[in-house]
């Protein structure tokens, strides 16, 4: 029995391409790519689902990873997987950043915490809208769905030597600010409410000059942040519903 090389570059190619999406997905992912996941874990999360979704993908044309054309199928199937995974990424750093303009108007900015899933300084509210956030992600199965765009990207992005077109790039970041508008969107009651107080303040400041507004205000601003965050999470269902379908339809978008 001789077998021989295109066979081998084959049989290889037919793992070693799927691979590289899923390994740079879960490099770049929420969850999968958090700091508190080993590498080791990652990389046999993505050894074993490439064996599963691997039977069921497109027909691969033989593609020696050492030539050029090899390596410009790297470049692709990395940049594919690293941009899926930054667009979980962006959507969740909304939600820090709406997190951060509730505790700065609230004057919990000092307040700060370290992100264990991204290893950074963040406020106390942005790591508590974050978690809500992954609970949320999680009982939707976003995490599943997540796996199945990126086992229907291998249909309509096949593993070729063409690289991915600038306009995707340019569409991230449309994405990008949308995600910070949405951010604004989730922290405007309690910003507005807290104005609102604020404002009150100003005038029993007005009416009253000797009352220390200091001692009275701060307190009292960060209570009635508290009251209003409490008051508005109800309504955060629906923002992380919508904030999930319009990153999904992007992903969709963008790898077909």
């Amino acid at each position: 029995m001789e077998i021989q090389l295109d066979e081998i570059t084959g049989w290889v190619g037919d793992f070693f391409w799927p691979f590289l999406r899923l390994g740079a997905l879960f490099v770049a992912a929420p969850i999968f790519g958090a700091r508190t996941v080993p590498v080791r874990i990652r990389i046999i999360l993505a050894f074993v689902i490439t064996l599963l979704i691997q039977p069921t993908l497109p027909f691969l044309e033989t593609i020696n990873p050492l030539s050029p054309e090899g390596i410009l199928v790297i470049l692709q199937q990395l940049s594919i997987g690293l941009l899926m995974g930054m667009t979980l990424q962006i959507m969740l750093g909304a939600l820090v950043m709406a997190g951060m303009i509730v505790a700065t108007t609230m004057g919990l900015g000092f307040a700060s915490t370290v992100d264990p899933q991204n290893g950074v300084q963040v406020t106390m509210l942005g790591q508590f809208y974050l978690i809500i956030a992954t609970l949320f992600f999680l009982s939707l199965d976003g995490h599943l769905l997540l796996l199945k765009t990126l086992a229907d990207s291998f249909t309509a992005l096949p593993i070729n030597s063409e690289l991915i077109s600038v306009q995707a790039f340019w569409n991230v970041s449309t994405y990008v600010s949308e995600m910070f508008l949405m951010a604004v969107l989730i922290a405007l009651p309690t910003m507005v409410g807290v104005l609102l107080v604020n404002l009150g303040l100003g005038v029993v400041t007005r009416a009253a000059p000797s009352l220390n507004i200091f001692a009275v205000g701060f307190p009292v601003t960060m209570l009635a942040g508290f009251i209003l965050m409490f008051l508005s999470l109800p309504l955060m269902s629906t923002l992380l519903m919508n904030l999930f379908t319009s990153s999904f339809d992007f992903m969709r978008t963008m790898v077909n």
